[in-house]
C-alpha cells in the first residue's frame, strides 16, 4: 500500500521546470541540438547588426515635422541622417490618387465607401440568399468603381481645365497611386478564379476540342512572363485592330491580367480536383447527380477548400505584380512614388518614397494571408495556428 501511495504522488509531481513555458520552448526549439543553437546565436547577431541601425534610421533620427525639403537637409545642403517622413506627408495625396484631379479625388472616397458598403452584409453569417447577394456585388463591384472614377457626364467646358462640374469625365490615363492598384489587383483576383475554374475543369474535359483549347491557353499564358502581357496588350494589340478602334489602356491591362492570372489559379485548381477522391465522384454519379451538379455541389467546394493557401498565394503574388504596369506608363502607387522622387525639390528621398510602398505592399499581403488562415480554420481544412 505504501509503494502505490509513493507512485501516486510521484506521478502527480509537476514536470521539471526546465521543459516547460518560455524555458522549455527556448531549448526545444532553439536550443535542441548544437546545430540548432549555432543557427539560433548566428540569427541573434545578424538581427543584433541590422535592427539598431534600421530603427535609428526610421524613428529616432527620422525627420516627423515640416512642410519643405529644407527641414530635412543641413545647413550645407546635404541629407541628415534619419529618413524625411515629410515627403511621404508632401506627397500623399499622389500616392494614393496619382494625376487624379484635386478638387475631384472625393470621388474616389466615395467609390471607397460604396464598395465596403456593398461588401458588409456578408459578414452577416445567416444573410438570407448570401450566395446570389455575393455573386451580385462582386458583378456590380467594378461597374460602381469604373462609373465613380470615370464620371459618366462628358460635355465642352468654357475652360477644358475646368473641372467644376463633380460628374465631368475624368480619363483613366489620370487614374493612378493606390486607389489604381487596388483596382487592378480587385478586378483580376474577382476575375481570374471562375475563368481559372472554367479553364481546370476544361483541362480535364473529356471532349478534345476543350480539353485542347484550354491545355493550349494555360500553357501559353504561363510561358509567357506578364510584362511582355502588359506591353503587348498596351502597344502591339492597337496595331491589329482595325482604324479607328480602340480600347483603352486600362482595360486592356485589366484583360491582360486577368487572363494571366486565371492560367495560374487553373492549375490550382486542378491540383485541388485531383485531389478528391475517387470515391467522391462516384458517390455522387449513384445519387443521379448530373455533371453540373456534381461540381458545384460535390467535388468544386472540396477542391477549393483543399487548395485555399494555393488559391490565395497566387491572388498576393497577382497584388503585387500590378506595379508591372508601370512600364506601360501607367501611374500605380509605385508608379507614383516614382513620380514623387523626380520632383525636383524633393530628389534624394527616394528611400523613404520606397519604404512606404513596401509598408503598404505588407499590410495587404500579410492581410490576405491571415484571412486564408481563418477560412482553413473556419473550414476544417487542418491547418494548424503557428
Amino acid at each position: 500500500m505504501t509503494t502505490a501511495v509513493e507512485t501516486g504522488n510521484k506521478a502527480d509531481l509537476p514536470p521539471p521546470a526546465s521543459t516547460v513555458g518560455v524555458v522549455g520552448w527556448m531549448r526545444e526549439n532553439l536550443f535542441s541540438s548544437w546545430r540548432s543553437t549555432v543557427l539560433t546565436l548566428l540569427a541573434v547577431y545578424l538581427l543584433y547588426v541590422a535592427i539598431p541601425p534600421l530603427l535609428q534610421w526610421t524613428v529616432f533620427d527620422a525627420i516627423w515635422t515640416g512642410n519643405e525639403a529644407k527641414d530635412c537637409k543641413l545647413p550645407d545642403g546635404s541629407a541628415k541622417d534619419g529618413a524625411c517622413w515629410i515627403f511621404i506627408k508632401a506627397w500623399i495625396g499622389g500616392f494614393m490618387y496619382g494625376l487624379y484631379p484635386y478638387d475631384l479625388r472625393w470621388r474616389v472616397d466615395v467609390a471607397a465607401v460604396l464598395v465596403l458598403l456593398m461588401f458588409a452584409p456578408l459578414a452577416v453569417k445567416r444573410l438570407p440568399f448570401k450566395n446570389i447577394y455575393g455573386v451580385a456585388v462582386i458583378l456590380l463591384y467594378p461597374v460602381v468603381a469604373y462609373f465613380m472614377f470615370r464620371g459618366f457626364i462628358d460635355f465642352p467646358l468654357s475652360d477644358p481645365q475646368s473641372t467644376t462640374h463633380p460628374w465631368r469625365v475624368v480619363e483613366t490615363s489620370k487614374w493612378g497611386g493606390l486607389a489604381l492598384t487596388l483596382l487592378i489587383a480587385s478586378v483580376g483576383i474577382i476575375a481570374s478564379l471562375p475563368l481559372g475554374i472554367l479553364l481546370a475543369l476544361g483541362r480535364r474535359s473529356h471532349m478534345p476540342i476543350v480539353s485542347t483549347f484550354s491545355v493550349l491557353f494555360i500553357e501559353l499564358w504561363r510561358g509567357v512572363p506578364l510584362i511582355t502581357v502588359l506591353f503587348m496588350s498596351s502597344v502591339m494589340l492597337p496595331l491589329f485592330l482595325p482604324e479607328g478602334v480602340n480600347f483603352d489602356k486600362l482595360l486592356r491591362a485589366l484583360i491582360g491580367v486577368t487572363l494571366f492570372s486565371s492560367a495560374y489559379m487553373a492549375e490550382v485548381v486542378r491540383g485541388g480536383l485531383q485531389a478528391i477522391p475517387k470515391g467522391q465522384y462516384e458517390a455522387a454519379m449513384a445519387l443521379g447527380l448530373n455533371f453540373v451538379r456534381m461540381m458545384a455541389l460535390i467535388v468544386m467546394p472540396q477542391a477549393l477548400r483543399y487548395v485555399i493557401p494555393s488559391i490565395v498565394n497566387t491572388f498576393i503574388g497577382l497584388f503585387k505584380d500590378t506595379t508591372l504596369v508601370a512600364i506601360i506608363g501607367m501611374f500605380d502607387l509605385l508608379g507614383a512614388i516614382q513620380l514623387g522622387n523626380a520632383d525636383p525639390k524633393w530628389l534624394g528621398f527616394g528611400m523613404e518614397g520606397y519604404v512606404f510602398a513596401a509598408a503598404l505592399y505588407f499590410v495587404f499581403c500579410f492581410s490576405m494571408s491571415r484571412y486564408s488562415q481563418h477560412l482553413e480554420r473556419k473550414l476544417h481544412t487542418g491547418h494548424k495556428k503557428r
